[in-house]
This record gives C-alpha cells, structure tokens and sequence, in this order.
C-alpha cells in the first residue's frame, strides 16, 4: 500500500507514531521544500511590507493633493472676488480713467507741436 503514495519525488510515506498496522499515512516534506516556503515566506514579508509603504505614499499623495486643491479653490475665489471689485469700481468712475488718458494725451501732442514750432523760428 505504500507503493501508491509514492508518486511524486520526495514525498514518502511512514506509519504513524501509534503503531506500525495502522492504515494513517504520514507525509513526510523533504528539506529543500522548507527552504522553498522560508524563502516564499520571507518574499510576501518583503511585498507586505512593500505594500505598506505604497498605501502610506499613496495616503501622503491623496492628502498632499486634497490641500493643493483648498489652496487652488482659495485663489480661485479670490481672484473672483478682486475681479468684481476691479468691475464694481470700472462701472462707478465709468470711463472717466479712459477720458484723462486721452486729454493727456492731446496735451502733450499739443505741447510737443507747439515746441516743435517754437524750435524751428
């Protein structure tokens, strides 16, 4: 009976501990499998670990990005509200600003003629 349980390398078979008529099989794992599942263990150690620290990052980003964008949404509402401010006060000196560029503008033509002719007698 111990014959069919030998299929595959390194496995045996062995009577149990109780006694040596007893039909329960033993299995027996040879030693380079247990360094195999050492090694395999210490590998989901190391991505477990690994993991971690991509969700701690992953955590630190979204937190960083959450911020940037209350910052973005502070400026935008203040760049808004200086814009109304900009054209509350446009529409109460009406274009009053536009009207003293040009008059100025004519004054100084008008002074740089006048002392084009002075300069030319």
């Amino acid at each position: 009976m111990a014959g069919l349980y030998r299929s595959r390398e390194g496995l045996s078979t062995r009577s149990a501990a109780f006694g040596t008529n007893s039909d329960d099989i033993q299995v027996r794992i040879e030693p380079d499998f247990d360094d195999e599942v050492t090694g395999l263990r210490k590998q989901v150690r190391r991505l477990r670990d690994v993991a971690q620290d991509i969700e701690t990052e992953a955590k630190f980003q979204n937190d960083f990005l959450n911020q940037l964008q209350m910052t973005l949404i502070k400026a935008q509402a203040g760049v808004k509200n200086n814009m109304r401010r900009l054209n509350k006060s446009i529409v109460w000196e009406g274009s009053s600003h536009v009207m003293h560029v040009v008059l100025f503008a004519l004054l100084l033509f008008f002074v740089v003629y006048f002392l084009a002719k002075i300069s030319r007698r």
